[in-house]
């Protein structure tokens, strides 16, 4: 599964590495379809990072929501179900395991 923003240069070149590999995976434009706050903490569970290393803390909507850097793990979780653009982008997830394809080229961790 890709986690995926067409506006995001890197999350495209993460798809197209993905594609040009023939790797069958299914894509979730997260913006369009938000994850529930349960698949927020799964899906940081398999990235084995905690919501501060994946949260993107330089969009207004963080600031904004009243965060810092000094935020609870349950208030990070919470401001990404809500804002789904402060997910880090993209994330390739495959068998059981994450990653955050940033550089693109991470995305091939998983295969």
């Amino acid at each position: 599964m890709l986690y995926h923003n067409p506006r995001c240069s890197k999350s495209r070149a993460a798809r197209n590495l993905l594609e040009e590999r023939g790797v069958d995976f299914t894509v979730v434009e997260y913006l369009r379809e938000p994850l529930e706050r349960d698949e927020l903490e799964g899906l940081g569970k398999r990235l084995g990072l905690a919501a501060s290393e994946w949260v993107r803390s330089g969009e207004p909507e963080f600031t904004n929501s009243g965060l810092s850097a000094e935020s609870s793990e349950e208030a990070l979780l919470d401001a990404m179900a809500v804002h789904p653009v402060l997910m880090q982008r993209p994330i390739f997830e495959r068998d059981g395991q994450a990653v955050i394809g940033r550089p693109p080229e991470r995305v091939l961790e998983v295969l």
